[in-house]
Order: C-alpha cells, then structure tokens, then sequence
C-alpha cells in the first residue's frame, strides 16, 4: 500500500494522546468522594458491566485512525472492473488462409476458434473485428453484441496481399480515436487539404507520452496472421505505436513454419509464416506469441487467450474504502453508547 498524501499520516502520532487524556479524565471524574456504607457492595454490583463504558470510546479511537488514514489517501493494486475493456480481433483474410494443413482450412478453424472464443468471454467485455489482407477494414466496431461479430466473422471476404502493421494501426485508431491515427495518411503520405468540398480539415498526429509496453489494461490487439507483411505499414513500426500506448498485442501464427501447404484444391503453395516478427511483435507489447499448427491447437490458444486478457489489477485508490470502513466503526461507537447508557458519551 502506497499513500498519496503521505504527509497526513504525521497526524497518527498524536492518538497516543487520546488513550492518556481518556485516562486522566475518568480519574478526575472519580476524584469527588463518594460514601457508601459499602464500597465493596457498589464495586460487586457494577463490575460486570465496567467494561462497556470503554467499548465506545475505544471504537471512537479506531474510527479516527481510520479517518486519519483515509485523508492520506492510501492505494493499492486490486482487482477491480474496468467501465470499458475492448479486445480487438485482427484477423487475415488473405488467400494464404485457404492452405488446409490446418483442417479444413486455415481461415475456417481461425473462424470457428473465434467464435468459440466469442462464447467463453465475459459478456461485459466489448469486441471488434478488423479484417486485413492487401487492404484493411473494420468488419465490426467494438460491441457487446455477439450475434453481430459472429455474422462478421461468417461473411469474411478473402483477398491478395497481407498488411499487418496496417491491421495494428487500424486496430489503435479505434481504441484511440482522439489520436488522429490514419493508415492512409502513414501509408502514402499526408494528403493536401482542399481540394473538394468533401475534404475536411483533419487534426495532425496527437503527441503522446511513451508509457510501459503492456501497461493499458482497458484493451488489448488479438493478432492472427498466418503469412509475412507484403504491403502497407512497416509490422514492428506499428508494434511500436502500440508498445507506446501501452496496448499489448498478443499474436497467434497458425501458418507452417517450414512454407509448404497446399490449397483445397490440391495445388502446392509456398508460405513461409513470419514467425521471428509476430514473435518480437508480441515481445514489444507485453503480449504472447502462440504457433498454432492445428484446427485444436488454436482454439485452445483462443482460450488461454480469453483468460490472459480478463485478468486487470490496477493501482486504485482506496481511501472512499478506508472512509466507509471508518465512518462504519464511529456509528457503530455511537450506538453502542446510545443502547448501554442512553446517550453519546
């Protein structure tokens, strides 16, 4: 536990005083002398109920070291819920994922992986699905709704080329839409503005504070790639670019590593997967890299996948907690006091 006013915690010393001033004042109030005909009686009669007096006051006391702890503002690292936790698939739909050395195909294991991966996730967690392969889309913006991200995944369009860096970038675009993130713009250059009427005037790159690679816990980038970049963004230039936000991208190749495959149709295929990128990739945001080889192989990555991105322990502040907790012991104080002596003492 850390305290963000630790200054405040110089305050505790002077609860020591409290227990000494109780202390002195029940022994001034005992100093008027009272007779009985028998002190002996008196002390008998209130012996079993003496040590009420003192629950009260005691209480009191531990309530005001919870109120002097609270005002220093304590933290600490606890699991708690994010308001929004995005997870963005990206995933190729290149014609390399027609080689079926992964049964049927390639493309369709990755589909019936994700969808299965879709089921096991918590329903409070938002998904969005970007397809890449010469071009990249967003086939579905982040939403809780799975029916919608399942009929996506089911209408993948295949075509030539793979941009990976291109899906990373298109993926941070829509977990950061405030940075002025725009693959075209990364790709071919910044385009003069008005031209057309349809032009509008757009925001330069925002400037950002490179922080911990892994440390945005809200989201994170589910890479799946089964070839090598041969269009688009520089793919470890786009790492970067999500190390720097914080944004872990955890990568699964499901391609062979030696290059040979073949298409459905029986044609010999040379397609070798890019294996030390997507590993250093993964390397670069605090992510994992997974090789999966068969249509079981990758869906039981899909599940560890699934358990690795729920887990968020983040540094929270818990003074409302400590306050709570404080104020809970004086009530508690007062009515005690209130039930055993009829007032507040």
């Amino acid at each position: 536990m850390s305290f963000l006013w630790p200054h405040y915690l110089w305050l505790m010393l002077a609860l020591p005083l409290l227990p000494a001033l109780y202390v002195w004042m029940l022994r001034r109030r005992n100093r008027p002398a009272v007779r009985y005909s028998s002190v002996a009686v008196v002390r008998a009669a209130s012996a079993g109920r003496n040590w009420r007096r003192h629950v009260p006051p005691a209480l009191l006391l531990l309530a005001l070291a919870g109120m002097l702890l609270a005002a220093a503002r304590p933290t600490g690292r606890v699991p708690l819920p994010r308001a929004r936790t995005q997870i963005l698939l990206a995933m190729d739909v290149s014609l390399s994922m027609r080689v079926s050395d992964v049964k049927p195909t390639r493309l369709v294991a990755a589909q019936e992986a994700a969808k299965l991966f879709l089921r096991d996730l918590p329903k409070n967690i938002e998904v969005g699905l970007v397809t890449f392969a010469g071009s990249t889309q967003v086939a579905q913006g982040a939403t809780l709704d799975r029916a919608s991200l399942v009929a996506a995944i089911d209408a993948f369009q295949m075509q030539t080329g793979t941009a990976v860096g291109n899906a990373i970038v298109v993926s941070l675009a829509e977990l950061f839409p405030d940075h002025g993130i725009d693959v075209g713009e990364m790709t071919f250059g910044r385009k003069p503005q008005g031209r057309s009427l349809d032009d509008r005037a757009k925001p330069p790159p925002k400037e950002i504070a490179p922080v911990a690679p892994g440390s945005y816990n809200s989201a994170a980038i589910i890479l799946l790639s089964d070839g090598r970049r041969t269009t688009g963004v520089d793919t470890l230039v786009a790492a970067r670019m999500a190390a720097d936000r914080g944004v872990r991208i955890h990568v699964v190749g499901p391609g062979t590593i030696d290059g040979e495959g073949s298409t459905p149709e029986g044609m010999p295929i040379y397609l070798r997967l890019d294996e030390p990128t997507l590993r250093e990739v993964a390397r670069m945001t605090g992510g994992e890299y997974h090789h999966a080889g068969t249509a079981e192989k990758l869906r039981s990555v899909y599940e560890t996948l699934g358990s690795v991105v729920q887990v968020q322990t983040r540094e929270t502040e818990l003074t409302g907690l400590v306050g709570l907790v404080a104020a809970a012991i004086a009530l508690a104080a007062a009515t005690l006091s209130m039930v055993w002596f009829g007032r507040i003492t």
